[in-house]
């Protein structure tokens, strides 16, 4: 297909762990990850997110385990689900060593609130002993006492110091299947942050704007956070904190790294806002034929562009170019050459089904 060619950044160059079967860092790809919002210990409907999510591409799933009953049922998410499970673990150290037992590939702990180090010690060990990666999360939110005594406020120093200190704990334990996060609410306290860790620490760093709003609002917070750490090659592995469906955070998340030429999946579709000169209902079709595609995996661009100002020239840098003409007809491109012209048709049915017999050829 006539893929337009990559932008190249400069990925930092980081150490690679694998979170189960699923490698993050140094040369992977940039994983996209989500969380499930369901109770945990109600599996069918927990599973249910799980199942959709990797529909839509998710790599990595985090589940929360906040209780012994939620650490039980992760044995048997954990057996069915077909990607690596990351334990989410707050205040209590023994649901991290449960969770390890249960089969989690990933411990996600929090600094500020998982206990003293006797119990970060405990976690290690049963880190070790299960073959679990661990993700130090640090969140402006959370910071340790004496950080914040230290510091007066969430800074970006506050939250490198304590992802620093509690990596020192893994390195005295001969721990190094890790990845740190550095989360605020905050794009410049997150940016900032990141920029700061990524320049004295080597490991996979787990991106991310927490608790970034809704669908429309997060996305925009989210893609400003991220956008500008992996335009400067910092981030390994992304999570979008959105007040939204799980699926909704992978497809934004694919969406950054699509922009940025860093991972392609699915179809990305490049059309006009529209306008008086439109041949045909540019955004009605554009929702259709987005929401139509979304089942495609394999990665095509495709252009729908309401008149022929910038419609052929834009067909010319996509798999599959739809320009409007005059007199209810409208050429069609492919391969960025003119190919066949329709008249009268249904546009979104006509490019939805123009795509896929396109996708069929090539499996």
């Amino acid at each position: 297909m006539n893929i337009r060619p990559f932008r190249h950044i400069e990925r930092r160059k980081s150490r690679k762990i694998k979170v189960g079967d699923v490698f993050v860092g140094g040369d992977a790809p940039i994983t996209v990850q989500t969380m499930t919002n369901t109770l945990t210990t109600d599996v069918d409907a927990t599973l249910e997110q799980i199942f959709k999510s990797v529909e839509a591409g998710a790599d990595i799933i985090r589940i929360s385990c906040p209780d012994k009953d939620s650490t039980k049922a992760l044995k048997k998410i954990v057996e069915v689900s077909p990607v690596p499970i990351v334990a989410d673990i707050h205040f209590h150290y023994l649901r991290a060593i449960e969770a390890a037992d249960a089969g989690a590939a990933c411990l996600r702990i929090n600094p500020g609130n998982i206990g003293d180090i006797n119990k970060v010690r405990e976690v290690i060990a049963s880190a070790k002993q299960n073959g679990t990666s661990i993700r130090i999360g640090v969140n402006a939110g959370s910071l340790e006492k004496d950080i914040l005594e230290k510091y007066g406020e969430p800074t970006p120093d506050a939250l490198v110091d304590s992802a620093l200190k509690h990596i020192k704990i893994l390195h005295e334990h001969d721990f190094y299947e890790y990845k740190v996060s550095v989360k605020a609410s905050d794009v410049f306290l997150s940016v900032a942050a990141y920029a700061k860790l990524a320049q004295i620490e080597d490991c996979p760093l787990h991106i991310g704007i927490t608790e970034a709003g809704s669908l429309r609002s997060g996305t925009v917070k989210s893609s400003i956070g991220l956008g500008n750490l992996l335009w400067s090659g910092i981030g390994d592995t992304i999570r979008v904190s959105l007040s939204a469906d799980p699926e909704e955070e992978v497809r934004v998340g694919y969406e950054m790294l699509k922009s940025l030429g860093l991972r392609r999946r699915g179809v990305t579709v490049i059309s006009c806002p529209s306008c008086a000169r439109q041949q045909f209902d540019v955004i009605k079709t554009v929702q259709e034929v987005e929401e139509r595609l979304q089942h495609i995996t394999q990665s095509i661009t495709v252009s729908i562009i309401g008149c022929v100002v910038n419609g052929p020239g834009e067909a010319k840098e996509t798999d599959i170019g739809l320009t409007g003409g005059g007199k209810g007809t409208h050429q069609i491109y492919v391969n960025g050459i003119t190919d066949h012209i329709i008249k009268n048709e249904n546009v979104a049915d006509y490019i939805v089904k123009f795509v896929e017999s396109k996708i069929a050829d090539l499996n």
